[in-house]
C-alpha cells in the first residue's frame, strides 16, 4: 500500500488538534501532536518551559519525534496517515523565535518529505491560551509567517484550509484529498 503522510499545520490554537480528533473519530490513522507530551515530559523533570528554557533541546526532543512519527506512518495499513504538525514546522519555531539550530534539522527537512501539508489560519475566534500554549493570538500571526516561509522553502503545495465547524474542514480537507 502506498500511504500517503498528510500533515495539518498552522499556528498554536488554528484548530489543529479538533480537526485531526474529527479525523480520527471517522476511523482515519492520525498521529497527534507530540509536544504536549514533551512539554508534560519536562515537567515531570522539574522543567516547567523546557521551550522557553532550553529552546534547542525541546526542538531536538520535537524533530527526534517527529521524524519518528513519519517513519512510522509507514507502518499503517492506511491509505492516509494525517500528522499534526510536520518537521518543519520546528523549523520555524525556531525562526520565530531568532535561536540558530544545527544544519542537520534542515537535512531533515529535506530528506523526509510528506505527501501533502494542509495549512490552518489563525483564527481569533476559536484561540485560547492554556498551561501548553503560551503564546498570544499575535504571536500565533507571527508563527503562521514563518510556518509559510519554512514550508515554501522545502517547495510545499500548502492547502488551505477555510473557516468553518470542525466536521466541515475535516469534509473539506477529506474532498481535496479525494481530487488529488
Amino acid at each position: 500500500m502506498n500511504t500517503k503522510r498528510i500533515v495539518i499545520t498552522g499556528g498554536p490554537g488554528t484548530g489543529k488538534s479538533s480537526i485531526i480528533t474529527e479525523l480520527l473519530k471517522r476511523g482515519h490513522t492520525c498521529l497527534e501532536e507530540i509536544s504536549r507530551q514533551v512539554i508534560l515530559d519536562a515537567r515531570k523533570n522539574g522543567v516547567d518551559q523546557l521551550f522557553l528554557k532550553d529552546p534547542l533541546l525541546f526542538s531536538k526532543l520535537l524533530l527526534k519525534g517527529r521524524k519518528q512519527q513519519y517513519l512510522s506512518a509507514l507502518e499503517y495499513q492506511s491509505e492516509m496517515v494525517f500528522i499534526d504538525r510536520g518537521l518543519p514546522d520546528v523549523l520555524a519555531y525556531m525562526d520565530f523565535i531568532g535561536d540558530a539550530y544545527p544544519m542537520d534539522f534542515e537535512e531533515t527537512c529535506q530528506n523526509h518529505i510528506y505527501d501533502y501539508v494542509f495549512i490552518l489560519e489563525p483564527w481569533q475566534e476559536i484561540f485560547t491560551q492554556d498551561n501548553e500554549r503560551y503564546e498570544s493570538f499575535e504571536q500565533a500571526v507571527k508563527i503562521h509567517h514563518h510556518l509559510l516561509e519554512t514550508y515554501k522553502k522545502y517547495e510545499y503545495n500548502l492547502l488551505d484550509v477555510p473557516f468553518d465547524s470542525v466536521e466541515k474542514r475535516a469534509d473539506h480537507i477529506l474532498d481535496v484529498l479525494k481530487t488529488m
